[in-house]
């Protein structure tokens, strides 16, 4: 029987695998979502908005390694699609997006919500291609799933209206011939010259990303014999934070003094598989060697001596044979104490009678606070009770700093965000489609309140699909990252405050299990029966919104700014 446009698409996807397509029904799609409803081994999710499908595919790619497809009908409905595309591209995930666009007949007359799907995709898309015929089925959707996964991005196949349903003259099914990955190294020659860098140094520090990840053993082994401290990145953390003697935590603003001290103090950094974009928080005047699958990474972020292109894991094994065991270990133990000292006092704030220990006139000032409860003793309690093979979400800003620094990835525990975009909103749906990747593992999305209500229709989305994910809200009521960085450059907070509802009361009206918790006496045991109640929940805590979260490597003009805008804060609301 001769297949239309619509099912040759739907069959291709389902023999290749996809289980479930993401997104919002529209006229346009209304050939593509019917071929889905009749084709078994693929279903639809269905979302309150594209930008959402968009996230939950991107979480979905990320978390799997493989394709994961969106749609979003004619015009507005592909403009949805675009922020969450940009977040899958980013952080390197393969998602194809399926996109409506009006009948062919119209296109080119700014006919009703037309948009020129090819310009609007250009930047996000490693390929993207409007089908036109349908004689070009499937060769444009196998070259659009290929680009897609070899170029580790997006790819987006446009649709029109009246092409969905026309059929498909010289039918044939779809072959994709997606090749394996391959393993690859860089040549002797080139493993030689990093080796005698290396070598050169007697304070190695490794800065180790998520391109390290499958390479654990190997990097273990050569920050041991280097006796090198090893400095995170955020997406590092899952695989090498726990069992891991060398670990000092991360860099950067959401990092720590230990992880600053180990970057300055080295004269031989070694990056592997981290395209850590932060400038200022890499050491100066020291020699750099960096391992990366992608050419393009190396040497853009600091200037380097040895690039070394290839996989992490199959370059050490070759490098670590020529490298020298470094004799001295006091930049390991110097590091090491750092750190240690640093996460005992973070266990301090994380203690709920923290403020109880503080002096009476101090607790005297904090008594006017708008809530009690600390962000610091929310993440750590949900450390505490979260299972060792759950998966975390987390809000770009201030949730992600809780995050960083009172979660452990032990066991097999996952971590994925809006770490290269930054996006606000993405925890939420990014938990969607971690969930429905794995419907039996534990989903905890950390949601900032800010980024909650820009997607809060999709709270439907967790009910009708009855996905028990956890959504722990870190309610203070305030655009947190944005008036700490306010505050650092010494301007009085404004725009910040968030006149919230109850988001407990709001998850029952909707449908979900709403938890309120507004003082710290309650918090872990309601954080422990959040986490283990089936079905979804929302867990709403009332934190303190003057929190602030100290850099590893705080700046005077930093501290001066933070004093000026606490200054101002209790001046007259005219005064500057």
């Amino acid at each position: 029987m001769t297949r239309t446009v619509a099912q040759v698409i739907v069959d291709g996807l389902a023999e290749l695998g996809v289980g479930q397509v993401f997104g919002v029904v529209g006229d346009a799609l209304n050939p593509l979502t019917d071929a889905v409803r009749t084709t078994e081994g693929i279903d639809w999710t269905g979302f309150r908005h594209e930008e959402a499908a968009a996230f939950a595919a991107g979480a979905h790619a990320q978390l799997s390694g493989e394709l994961a497809v969106c749609m979003g009908t004619v015009g507005p409905g592909s403009v949805h699609l675009l922020n969450g595309l940009y977040d899958a591209a980013k952080s390197g995930a393969p998602v194809l997006a399926i996109c409506g666009q009006v009948p062919l007949s119209e296109v080119g007359g700014d006919y009703f919500q037309e948009v020129d799907n090819d310009l609007l995709f250009r930047d996000v898309a490693v390929y993207r291609a409007t089908v036109t015929s349908p004689a070009q089925m499937p060769r444009l959707l196998e070259t659009a799933v290929r680009a897609a996964v070899t170029g580790r991005g997006v790819a987006v196949l446009t649709v029109p209206g009246d092409i969905g349903d026309r059929e498909v003259e010289e039918d044939r099914p779809a072959r994709f011939a997606l090749p394996r990955p391959a393993v690859t190294r860089p040549d002797d020659p080139a493993l030689a010259e990093a080796a005698a860098a290396i070598g050169r140094g007697s304070r190695v520090t490794l800065l180790v990303g998520r391109g390290a990840r499958e390479a654990r053993e190997e990097v273990l082994r050569t920050a041991e014999l280097l006796a090198a401290p090893m400095v995170l990145t955020l997406k590092g953390k899952e695989g090498f934070e726990v069992d891991n003697p060398y670990e000092v935590g991360q860099t950067g603003l959401i990092g720590n003094p230990a992880a600053a001290r180990a970057m300055e103090g080295c004269d031989t950094l070694l990056m592997l598989g981290t395209d850590f974009p932060y400038r200022d928080w890499y050491p100066r005047d020291c020699r750099v060697v960096q391992i990366d699958t992608r050419e393009e990474r190396l040497g853009r972020r600091v200037p380097v001596d040895v690039g070394l292109a290839g996989d992490v894991g199959a370059t050490l094994r070759a490098l670590l044979p020529l490298l020298a065991p470094v004799p001295s270990r006091s930049h390991l133990d110097e590091a090491r104490e750092r750190y240690a000292e640093w996460r005992k006092g973070q266990a301090g704030l994380a203690d709920p009678a923290h403020d109880e220990r503080l002096p009476g006139r101090v607790r005297a000032a904090l008594d006017n606070r708008e809530a009690d409860i600390r962000p610091e003793a929310l993440a750590a309690a949900v450390d505490r009770h979260a299972a060792d093979d759950a998966i975390f979400t987390s809000d770009t800003g201030m949730a992600t700093v809780w995050l960083s620094r009172f979660v452990r990835m032990r066991g097999t525990r996952r971590l994925i965000g809006s770490y290269d975009l930054g996006s606000m909103a993405n925890a939420m749906p990014q938990a969607i489609g971690a969930q429905l990747w794995a419907p039996d593992r534990q989903v905890v999305a950390f949601c900032g309140d800010g980024g909650l209500g820009m997607l809060l229709g999709d709270l439907m989305t967790i009910r009708s699909e009855r996905l028990p994910v956890k959504l722990v809200v870190f309610d203070n009521r305030r655009l947190g990252m944005v008036k700490l960085e306010q505050e650092q450059a010494g301007l009085r907070e404004f725009g910040t405050v968030l006149d919230n509802p109850d988001f407990a009361a709001v998850a029952e009206a909707l449908g979900l299990t709403g938890v309120r918790v507004t003082a710290p006496g309650d918090l872990d045991e309601a954080v422990r029966e959040a986490l283990a109640r089936p079905g979804p929940v929302l867990l709403d805590v009332l934190t303190n919104p003057a929190e602030v979260a100290v850099p590893g490597r705080p700046t005077v003009s930093q501290g001066w700014g933070f004093a000026l805008a606490k200054i101002r804060e209790i001046l007259p609301s005219g005064a500057r």
